[in-house]
Order: C-alpha cells, then structure tokens, then sequence
C-alpha cells in the first residue's frame, strides 16, 4: 500500500465496478467504493479532458466506511466534489 496526497492507496483488491459517472465543474467523478471487512470504503475517480485533449486522472481512498454499496457511492460523490472544490487542477500535479 501506499500514501498520495488524498488518502492511502492499496492494491485494487476489494474494487467493484464503479458507479454511473457525475460531471462537476469540468471535472467529472466516478463513485468506486471498495468492499473491506463486510463494508463499504468511500472511493472514487476524478478525471477531466485537459487542453491537448488527454485524459487526466486522479483516484482517491477514504477511511470512511458504509453498510451498503449506495451509501458509499453517494458520499464518494461529495467526497470527490469537496476534493475539486478544494484542490481543481492542482490534484494532478505531482
């Protein structure tokens, strides 16, 4: 496992198929919650289409867990949305 700026990242055990995606302020997020001991882990991918026409993509991982998939999903949506409102473009750097 390892640390990024948002959160720990492990190794992709415990990923479902990820959610239906939600575009925010020219950043478009993915709800990607992972399953861990019976619950549900906020998770999710923030991408946006940068000027040269590439794809730029920043995945994050949350201690927060969920009883159900749903609840999980739609705070990884606010999750992700706090995460643009917070850090825009500057989440890609580095």
């Amino acid at each position: 496992m390892a640390w990024n700026l948002f959160g720990l990242f492990g190794d992709d055990k415990g990923e479902d198929s990820p959610g239906e995606a939600v575009p925010y302020q020219g950043f478009s997020i993915v709800p990607a919650p992972r399953q861990q001991s019976g619950n549900w882990l906020t998770a999710g991918i923030i991408s946006k289409t940068d000027d040269n026409g590439e794809i730029r993509e920043h995945r994050f991982i949350r201690a927060e867990t969920h009883g159900d998939k749903s609840a999980a999903e739609a705070f990884s949506i606010i999750k992700g949305k706090q995460i643009v409102d917070e850090f825009g473009d500057r989440m890609f750097d580095g």
